[in-house]
């Protein structure tokens, strides 16, 4: 809110749901995130929330992908890993790797 100009708007993204048990502090186990409403009343701003319009963008990108324009994998840092790894995968996503991995269970997908 600090570096938004007055009559901006500012959307909040990722995944918030409305209570996590297992969560790091006590008001996120709430489901509470912490804003300086009073910033963004004095700058008059907007708030954005909910999740972002991806039918919006579906047709466009599946063509892309389609016709080899976005190599989607790549992008969002894919690896495809055999059935047996998938408690290493998991592992290493939840510790913050930056890798998705896709289960690979009959090896039809080549890395």
């Amino acid at each position: 809110m600090d570096i938004t100009a007055a009559g901006g708007s500012l959307g909040i993204p990722g995944l918030y749901v409305t209570g996590d048990p297992g969560a790091v502090d006590e008001a996120a186990k709430h489901g509470s995130l912490s804003l300086s409403l009073g910033t963004g009343w004095a700058k008059s701003l907007s708030f954005t929330t909910g999740q972002c319009p991806v039918m919006k963008y579906n047709r466009q990108l599946m063509m892309a992908i389609l016709h080899d324009k976005v190599q989607i994998a790549k992008a969002v840092n894919a690896q495809a890993i055999p059935l047996e790894d998938a408690p290493r995968g998991y592992a290493e996503f939840d510790a913050g790797a930056a890798t998705k991995f896709v289960l690979n269970p009959n090896g039809y997908v080549k890395n």
